[in-house]
C-alpha cells in the first residue's frame, strides 16, 4: 500500500478509485455509498469527486481545523450519568443524500408528523381510536408519559407538535424506514445547526459547488408557526430548559441564541392572573410561548411532579385557559410509545385514508395476547425493546443485543411472564452503514439519522438536513450519543443553485432600538460573571507583585529571618482570599498557588473555572469568542501535577493570564450589545475592582505606608506610568491614594468605578414610574457624593473599611432589586391619574 507521500501525488481519479475500492460495507446491509450492485449511490459520485481535488494533507488539515473550531467555541455535550462535559464529537465526513432521495423521505416524515399530531389530539380528545379498537387502551393509559392531567385541555394555537423528529435508517431492502418517532422534546436540532456551521467554515468550497441545501429557511418558517400560535403580534417566546448540566444544554443556547428566543429555567417563570410571565430586571413581562426542553413530567410541580424543581408551578392551569402556547405539548410523548408501532398502519388508513409511507421494522406489543404468543414462540429471531422509556446503560445494551444466549433468554421470558405490556419485540434488522473517514480511508459505520419537521403556517416544513450519530465501530449502537458514536453534518445536493436565506423578516419590520428584556438569572450570571473575572484578576496582580518586587524578602521571611511588612501583608492578603493554604509557603510556592490551586477556593484559577461554569449558562448572550479566551485562560493558569516552575516562569504564566482577562474584558465590551446584559457584566467588575482596590489601599496605602507599600499600590492598580508622569517627585501616600481611589479619570480608581456604577443604573430600567431613584441607586449617589467631596487626607484606615462595607452593600442591594426569587418577582408600576 502506498504512503501518504505517494497519496499526495495522486491524481483526483486515482484517489477517489483507492477510496472507493479500499470501502468494504458489510454484505446484506443497506449502505449509503454503493448500492447492492455496488456502484455509488446518489449525490456521493460529485461529493468524493470535488473532495478527491484535495491532496491527503489538505484534507487532513480542514479536518483538523474543524476540531479546532470545536474546541474554540466550547461545543460539547454530556453523557447520560456523567457530568463532565464532552467535546462534540463531530465525524469527519457528512453524509451525502441527493434531492429525489431527499424529496421522497421528506414527503414520508411530513405525512407521519401530521399523523401523529391528529393522534395526540385524539388521545387527549374525544378517545375515538381507542374507541373504535384501532388503539389499545393498554398503550395509551399504561405509557409514563400519558398525563391525564393533560386530558381535555385544547392546545393554545391550535397544535400539539410544533416540532417533530423521526430517527430513521434504511432497512435491508435500501428503503427508508422510521426506527422512532420524537414527540416529548426532540433534541438534536441545535446539533445538526452546530455541524453544518463546523463543517460548512471547513469546506467552504466543497460546500458552494455542491449546492448543498441550506437551513435558514426552515429555522425562519419553525419560528413564524410558533409567532402565528400566539394572540399578540409580536409574542415573546421562551425557550425551556433544564439548566447549564442538562445534557443538550449547548444546542439549546445556540437554538436560542439563533433563534432570537428568550432562554430560561423554570425559576425565570411565574404564573400570575392565569397568565405566564418571565422575571425581568424591569419586573414580570408576558410570555406569550414556551419551547418546552424538559420532560413534561417536570412541567408542573402542582399537577405533575411534585417533587420537580425544573418547572412553573400553575402553568397547566394556563394552558386550560388558554394563556400561553407550549410546544410540545405536555403529554405528546406518548406517541413515543413503541408500542404505537403496529397499529399506525391501520390508523393512517383511518384518519387520512393513505398507506403509510414510511414504517418501521415489524413490531408486536406484547401486552396483545397473539402479540406474546409470537414473541414467546420466535424469541431466538426477535429483540425486546422497553414499550415506554428506553432504558440506558449496560441494561439496555444486554437488551438491545437479543435474548439469543440462555441467560438472556432466561431474562427475557422472565419479563415478559411478569409484565408483558412493558415490552415490544421486533424484528431484527441490523442499521444501514454510512462512509467515515478513518486513517486516510473510507469505513462504513452504523448510522441513525434524525429528522425534523416543523408546523409553519404554510403546513409542515422538514429541515434539509438531520442530526446523524454515526458509530465509531462495527456492531455499536448509535441511538443516543455517548463514548464511541459521533455526529455527522447531512447534505442534501440540490441539482441547481439554492438561495441563501437569512433569518430576517419577509417585510420590512418596524425598525426599533430597544434590546429586549433581560430575564434576572441571566443578569444574576452575568454579574457574578464580572466579578469572578475581575477576582481572578486581582489575584494575579497580587502574584505579579510578590514575584516582581518582594522575592528576596519573601524568602527571608519563609527562612525564619526579618521579611518586609510589604512582603508579609501580600502574603496575609492572598491567605485572606483563600489562594493560598498558608503565608508561610516559599515565593515559588506560594505564587504557584496562588494561580493554579486546584484545592484552594480563591486561587486565580478556581476564579477562572467559576467564570467559565457561569458563561456556560450564557452561552446565548456572551460573544461566541469569549469562549476561546476562557479555554486559554485555563490552559494558561493549569499546569501538569509534578512540573516545579520557577518564579520567572510563574511571572510568565501571570502577564499571558492577564493579557486573556484584556482580551475577555475587551470582547465583552466590543462585542456584545451595550444594552441591560453588558452593563451588568461590565456592573460585576466594577465593583468588584473597586472592592478590592479598597481593600489594596487599607494595606498598602496607609497613613504609614512605607515606600515599597505605596509602589506596590500603584502597580495593583496599574497606574505606575500614569503617576509617573503627573509627579515627578517620588511616591507620597496622599497622591497615591488619591490616584487609585478619588480620580475619576483614572479607569482603575475606585472613583472611576463608581461613576461607571451609577452611569449604568441610571439606563436600567426602574419599577416605579415616579421619577424617584430606587434605593440601591440611591445608594451608588451617595458613594459617588463622597468620592467626589473628599480628599485623599479624609480616608484613612477606618473610612477606607467603611467604604468596603458600604460598596458590599450596595452590591447586595443591585442583587435584592435586579435577581429576585420566588414571591419577591414584582412588577412594574404604571402611574394613574396623569393628564
Amino acid at each position: 500500500m502506498p504512503d501518504a507521500s505517494a497519496w499526495a501525488a495522486d491524481d483526483p481519479a486515482a484517489r477517489m478509485r483507492r477510496w472507493t475500492e479500499a470501502y468494504a460495507p458489510r454484505p446484506g446491509l443497506a449502505d449509503e455509498l454503493v448500492d447492492a450492485e455496488g456502484a455509488l449511490r446518489g449525490g456521493w459520485p460529485r461529493f468524493l469527486e470535488r473532495l478527491a481535488r484535495l491532496d491527503d494533507r489538505e484534507v487532513a488539515a480542514r479536518f483538523l481545523s474543524a476540531e479546532r473550531h470545536i474546541r474554540d467555541a466550547g461545543i460539547s455535550y454530556r453523557v447520560y450519568g456523567d457530568g463532565r462535559e464532552h467535546p462534540w464529537p463531530l465525524g469527519s465526513l457528512p453524509l451525502v443524500i441527493d434531492a429525489a432521495d431527499w424529496a421522497e423521505l421528506s414527503a414520508g416524515i411530513v405525512q407521519r408528523a401530521g399523523l401523529m399530531e391528529r393522534i395526540v389530539g385524539d388521545i387527549y380528545g374525544a378517545g375515538r381510536l381507542v374507541a373504535e379498537g384501532f388503539l389499545p387502551a393498554g398503550v395509551v393509559a399504561g405509557h409514563p408519559e400519558f398525563l391525564r392531567p393533560v386530558h381535555g385541555i385544547a392546545p393554545p394555537g391550535g397544535r400539539w407538535l410544533p416540532i417533530y423528529a423521526a430517527d430513521v435508517g434504511r432497512g435491508p431492502d435500501g428503503r427508508w424506514q422510521v426506527l422512532a418517532d420524537r414527540t416529548q422534546a426532540p433534541s438534536g436540532l441545535g446539533y445538526a445547526l452546530e455541524n453544518r456551521m463546523v463543517l460548512a467554515r471547513a469546506f467552504p468550497d466543497l460546500f458552494a459547488d455542491l449546492h448543498v441545501e441550506r437551513l435558514p429557511g426552515f429555522f425562519q418558517a419553525f419560528r413564524a408557526g410558533l409567532a402565528a400560535s400566539c394572540e399578540r403580534s409580536d409574542p415573546r417566546i421562551c425557550l425551556l430548559t433544564s439548566g447549564p448540566y442538562s445534557s443538550t444544554y449547548v444546542e439549546q443556547a445556540a437554538l436560542a441564541r439563533y433563534l432570537g428566543f428568550l432562554l430560561v429555567e423554570g425559576d425565570d417563570l411565574v404564573v400570575r392572573d392565569g397568565l405566564l410571565h418571565v422575571r425581568t430586571i424591569a419586573g414580570l413581562k408576558r410570555t406569550d410561548a414556551v419551547w418546552r426542553r424538559i420532560d413534561a413530567d417536570y412541567l408542573d410541580p402542582m399537577e405533575l411532579r411534585s417533587d420537580s424543581r425544573l418547572g412553573v408551578p400553575g402553568i397547566l392551569q394556563v394552558l386550560r385557559r388558554g394563556g400561553a402556547v407550549v410546544g410540545n405539548m405536555p403529554g405528546s410523548g406518548v406517541l413515543e410509545s413503541a408500542a404505537l408501532s403496529p397499529y399506525l398502519p391501520a390508523i393512517a388508513r383511518r384518519l387520512t385514508g393513505e398507506e403509510l409511507r414510511l414504517t418501521g421494522p415489524r413490531t408486536w406489543w406484547c401486552g396483545d395476547p397473539d402479540g406474546l404468543n409470537h414473541a414467546l414462540s420466535n424469541l431466538d429471531h426477535l429483540t425486546l425493546r422497553p414499550a415506554a422509556t428506553p432504558l440506558r446503560g449496560p441494561e439496555r445494551d444486554a437488551m438491545l443485543a437479543g435474548p439469543a444466549l440462555d441467560a438472556a433468554r432466561a431474562h427475557a421470558v422472565a419479563a415478559l411472564r411478569e409484565r408483558p405490556f412493558d415490552w415490544v419485540a421486533q424484528e431484527t434488522a441490523p442499521l444501514s452503514t454510512m462512509p467515515a473517514w478513518q486513517d486516510g480511508r473510507l469505513v462504513a459505520r452504523p448510522f441513525v439519522m434524525r429528522v425534523f419537521a416543523a408546523a409553519t403556517p404554510e403546513g409542515w416544513r422538514v429541515l434539509p438536513s438531520a442530526f446523524c450519530r454515526v458509530a465509531e465501530r462495527e456492531g455499536a449502537d448509535p441511538s443516543e450519543m455517548r463514548a464511541g458514536i459521533r455526529s455527522a453534518d447531512v447534505w442534501v445536493l440540490s441539482d441547481t443553485p439554492v438561495d441563501t436565506p437569512t433569518l430576517v423578516h419577509t417585510s420590512a419590520p418596524r425598525i426599533r432600538r430597544i434590546a429586549g428584556h433581560l430575564p434576572s438569572r441571566a443578569a444574576d450570571n452575568l454579574f457574578w460573571f464580572g466579578r469572578y473575572l475581575e477576582r481572578a484578576e486581582a489575584v494575579i496582580r497580587l502574584v505579579q507583585a510578590h514575584l516582581g518586587v518582594f522575592t528576596e524578602a519573601v524568602a527571608a521571611d519563609a527562612s525564619g529571618e526579618a521579611g518586609a511588612p510589604t512582603a508579609l501583608a501580600i502574603r496575609a492578603l492572598l491567605k485572606e482570599w483563600g489562594s493560598v493554604s498558608a503565608a508561610d509557603l516559599g515565593p515559588a510556592a506560594l505564587a504557584g498557588e496562588a494561580l493554579s490551586g486546584k484545592t484552594v477556593h480563591g486561587s486565580a484559577l478556581s476564579h477562572g473555572l467559576e467564570a467559565r461554569r457561569i458563561a456556560a449558562s450564557l452561552r446565548e448572550r456572551l460573544p461566541a469568542e469569549s469562549w476561546r479566551a476562557l479555554a486559554d485562560l485555563r490552559d494558561t493558569l493549569v499546569y501538569a501535577e509534578g512540573w516545579a516552575p520557577t518564579e520567572a516562569q510563574l511571572f510568565g504564566k501571570a502577564e499571558r493570564a492577564l493579557g486573556h482577562l484584556a482580551a475577555l474584558s475587551g470582547l465583552i465590551h466590543e462585542n456584545m450589545g451595550h444594552a441591560a446584559g453588558w452593563r451588568f457584566a461590565d456592573m460585576g467588575r466594577r465593583i468588584e475592582r473597586a472592592i478590592n482596590t479598597c481593600s489594596f489601599a487599607l494595606r498598602f496605602c496607609g497613613e504609614e505606608a512605607s515606600a515599597e507599600d505605596l509602589g506596590v499600590m500603584l502597580s495593583l492598580a496599574d497606574s505606575q506610568i500614569a503617576y509617573g508622569a503627573r509627579y515627578l517627585v517620588g511616591v507620597s501616600r496622599d497622591a497615591v491614594c488619591d490616584m487609585a481611589v478619588l480620580d475619576p479619570n483614572n479607569p482603575r480608581s475606585v472613583a472611576y468605578q463608581i461613576q461607571a456604577i451609577t452611569a449604568h443604573l441610571d439606563a436600567l430600567p426602574a419599577l416605579a414610574a415616579d421619577g424617584l431613584p430606587e434605593a440601591h441607586r440611591r445608594r451608588a449617589l451617595a458613594l459617588a457624593v463622597t468620592l467626589q467631596t473628599s480628599e485623599a487626607a479624609d480616608f484613612d484606615a477606618e473610612a477606607l473599611e467603611r467604604f468596603e462595607s458600604d460598596l458590599e452593600g450596595l452590591a447586595n442591594g443591585i442583587a435584592s432589586r435586579y435577581f429576585p426569587n420566588g414571591p419577591d418577582a414584582l412588577r412594574p408600576e404604571k402611574l394613574t391619574g396623569l393628564a
